[in-house]
C-alpha cells in the first residue's frame, strides 16, 4: 500500500497540479492522490492566478513535505534518480533547470489567456499579441531543445522534468486550436500519448464542475 500522498486539485483546470503528479507518474513513484474539490476558494483562487502561493501539488513521502511543483521535481529526481528526471549530462542538466524554471516563472500572458480546460475545445480561437509572444517563446525553447538532443522528447529519448512542465502547454495548445509546425505538432501528440497522460485525461473529462471563470467566452 502506498504511503505517499500527493495533494492535488481538478484535472481539467489544475496546470500545475498536471506538473506535479506527471513528474511523479515519470519517476515511478506509488502515491494516492487527495482531490481538493476545485470549488474550494484557496483552490479556486490559486488556478485564477489570485493566490499569493502555489500550495498545491503537495507531495508527502516518508514524513517529507514538499510543496511548489519545482521543488517536488527536484526531490523526485533525489529519490529516483534511475527514472533519470533530469538529464545526466551536465550541460544538459543545466538547460534542461533553465527552461524548467522559465515556465514556472513566466509566461502569465500565455496563463491568462489561455487557461488551461482539458474539457474544452476552441476551433479559431483569437489570441491576443502578448500571449502570441509567450507562444513563440515556448515553440522557440521547443524547437531548440528537439534539435540539440534529438527528440522525441525534450532532451532525448526519455520524458524529463521538463516535458512534465510543458505538458500542461501541450493540452493549452490544443484547447485553443493553436497553429503548430510539423515538428511542434509531433511533440504534442508524442506527449498526449504517454499512458500517464492519457489517464489524465481521461479523468479531466469525467469531472462534473466547472469553473466559470476558466471557460472562455465569445
Amino acid at each position: 500500500m502506498a504511503t505517499t500522498v500527493l495533494t492535488i486539485t481538478s484535472k481539467n483546470y489544475g496546470a500545475w497540479a498536471l506538473r506535479g503528479w506527471l513528474m511523479a507518474r515519470l519517476a515511478g513513484l506509488e502515491f494516492t492522490e487527495k482531490v481538493i474539490p476545485p470549488g474550494d476558494p484557496a483552490m479556486k483562487a490559486e488556478m485564477l492566478l489570485l493566490a499569493s502561493s502555489m500550495l498545491v501539488p503537495t507531495l508527502e513521502h516518508e514524513g517529507i513535505k514538499v510543496w511548489d511543483t519545482l521543488a517536488i521535481g527536484e526531490y523526485l529526481n533525489e529519490i529516483r534518480p534511475e527514472a533519470q528526471l533530469l538529464p545526466a549530462d551536465p550541460k544538459a542538466r543545466a538547460h534542461c533547470r533553465a527552461i524548467c524554471g522559465e515556465m514556472h516563472s513566466g509566461f502569465a500572458s500565455l496563463r491568462s489567456a489561455l487557461p488551461m480546460n482539458i474539457k474544452a475545445h476552441y476551433p479559431a480561437y483569437k489570441i491576443w499579441s502578448r500571449a502570441q509572444a509567450d507562444i513563440e517563446r515556448v515553440l522557440q525553447i521547443w524547437h531548440e531543445c528537439l534539435s540539440a538532443h534529438g527528440g522525441p522528447y525534450l532532451f532525448g529519448g526519455k520524458p524529463c522534468l521538463a516535458d512534465a512542465m510543458y505538458a500542461p502547454v501541450v493540452t493549452r495548445f490544443l484547447t485553443y486550436d493553436v497553429a503548430l509546425d510539423a515538428a511542434c505538432t509531433a511533440y504534442c501528440q508524442r506527449i498526449m500519448e504517454l499512458p500517464a497522460m492519457q489517464e489524465w485525461v481521461a479523468a479531466a473529462r469525467l469531472e462534473q464542475d466547472d469553473i466559470d471563470e476558466l471557460d472562455a467566452e465569445f
